[in-house]
């Protein structure tokens, strides 16, 4: 069964909710209000992220909050409503970097089926090599390839994200990579 955070009460009336088919045509089990018929969709979250880099550097945050304390992460949270995905990266890289950089393209897109996520990363280019971190980082630094701490990275979303910068940026052109993390 996928990942699922059950719904147990309608949020049109209050009525506890069923799991089954729709009569609708569908062919998923949904949660459906047996009182007003209404249906719930359960769908993915959205983590919006950027990679920021400083030349031949990125930056990394070191994680202040569970999950992953103390791990290095890029700057990425829950895209919030009303925020456009490339919004939402832009606000969550000054939160939790205190960074200054200009929005550039998108990196990659990972799908994450068994948390019911979806990470969206985009390329930040850095316009000063001075942070000012938020309560949710330890420390936010640059690194060079060879120095990013790969075993101390707090997703594996994080280090598919990096991966395919670098070889973007080693080959001279950069495009958006789907990946699925199982």
């Amino acid at each position: 069964m996928p990942f699922r955070t059950p719904i147990k009460h309608c949020r049109n009336c209050g009525a506890a909710v069923v799991y089954r088919v729709p009569d609708d045509g569908d062919t998923r089990e949904r949660a459906v209000c047996p009182a007003c018929d209404t249906i719930h969709y359960e769908n993915p979250l959205n983590v919006v992220g950027t990679v920021p880099y400083w030349g031949e550097q990125v930056l990394l945050c070191k994680r202040n909050i569970e999950p992953r304390w103390g791990k290095w992460t890029l700057p990425a949270g829950f895209m919030e409503l009303a925020e456009t995905t490339m919004g939402g990266a832009a606000r969550e890289t000054d939160e939790e970097a205190g960074a200054q950089f200009e929005m550039e393209g998108l990196q990659a897109v990972l799908s994450v089926a068994a948390v019911g996520q979806v990470h969206l990363y985009y390329r930040a280019k850095l316009v000063s090599d001075r942070f000012d971190p938020g309560h949710e980082t330890i420390e936010a630094r640059l690194f060079t390839e060879a120095e990013i701490p790969w075993e101390e990275l707090a997703f594996k979303t994080v280090k598919e994200t990096l991966l395919c910068f670098f070889e973007d940026r080693r080959r001279g052109r950069f495009e958006v990579h789907n990946i699925d993390i199982a």
